[in-house]
């Protein structure tokens, strides 16, 4: 069954096929893929930002992610039924040149992995963009679909983990697997200074990705906390309260919270600083 894409009104199938003419799908027909942890290492070196993310997006090297998200996108939710899923990994998304990275943790089963890019179609990238046009770093304050206008300058966002994972939690096994996905992309910004960690996840995962890196973690190691900063090398990890419902909704993360960090990403390390 195809169904139109909610932009451009061209009809697609649930996952949707690559190289099948999605907006901004990076893929190719002759994109490899990973199909085992052993290929994520063998794809994720030696190629181009393009071409990392058109690797990442056909990425099928976790059974159980696989399973989830093509499940997912098959049966979808009520109130997209009428539309086709992204149903696959989801790549970073942004400036290709940017100072500062956005880290999540996963593509939300009915948002990015519906949507098709990271962030967009639920309530927390509702929040998570609006900040970023507050902060001047996105041109809409909106992300509602792949094609829809919205661009980012001098901000890239990326999720630890590029598949939805069943109740939001990838195993240890899974976010290992991904590693090298998140690890070749950092390397490929060489201008990114700021790495803004949403939620305990992401900034564990950072830590680990620059220690594996080989640069110095502080010790005590540094823990996790809303406003937290801690300096690896040439990177500075900041930690902000995830923009979930749970936290929105409870006022434990507030709009006047987040502009905060953003305000504290750029005087860490913004282009007026360097």
């Amino acid at each position: 069954m195809t169904l139109p894409h909610p932009i451009s009104g061209r009809l697609f199938g649930s996952p949707v096929p690559p190289a099948s003419g999605w907006p901004d799908d990076p893929a190719s027909p002759g994109t490899p893929i990973a199909r085992t942890h052993a290929e994520v290492l063998t794809l994720a070196a030696d190629c181009d930002l393009t071409e990392l993310d058109a690797r990442v997006s056909v990425c099928r090297a976790c059974p159980r992610l696989v399973a989830w998200r093509e499940d997912v996108a098959s049966d979808k939710r009520a109130s997209f039924a009428g539309e086709p899923y992204w149903g696959r990994p989801v790549p970073g998304w942004g400036d290709p040149d940017p100072w500062l990275v956005v880290l999540g943790l996963a593509p939300a089963a009915h948002g990015g992995n519906r949507t098709g890019r990271v962030f967009t179609g639920d309530r927390s990238g509702e929040w998570l963009f609006a900040a970023l046009h507050r902060a001047g770093l996105a041109e809409l304050p909106t992300s509602a679909h792949s094609g829809d206008g919205q661009r980012l300058t001098g901000a890239r966002i990326l999720a630890a983990v590029r598949c939805a994972p069943p109740a939001n939690k990838p195993t240890p096994a899974e976010r290992d697997a991904c590693a090298p996905w998140l690890a070749a992309e950092l390397a490929l910004l060489p201008r990114a200074r700021v790495v803004l960690c949403l939620g305990g996840f992401a900034w564990d995962v950072a830590l680990r990705q620059l220690a594996t890196a080989g640069l110095p973690v502080p010790r005590p190691r540094p823990v996790f906390g809303h406003g937290a900063v801690a300096t690896l090398g040439e990177f500075t990890l900041l930690g902000s309260y995830h923009p979930s419902q749970q936290n929105t909704f409870t006022g434990k993360l507030t709009a006047e919270m987040l502009d905060e960090v953003f305000v504290a990403a750029r005087e860490l390390g913004g282009p007026h600083v360097r």
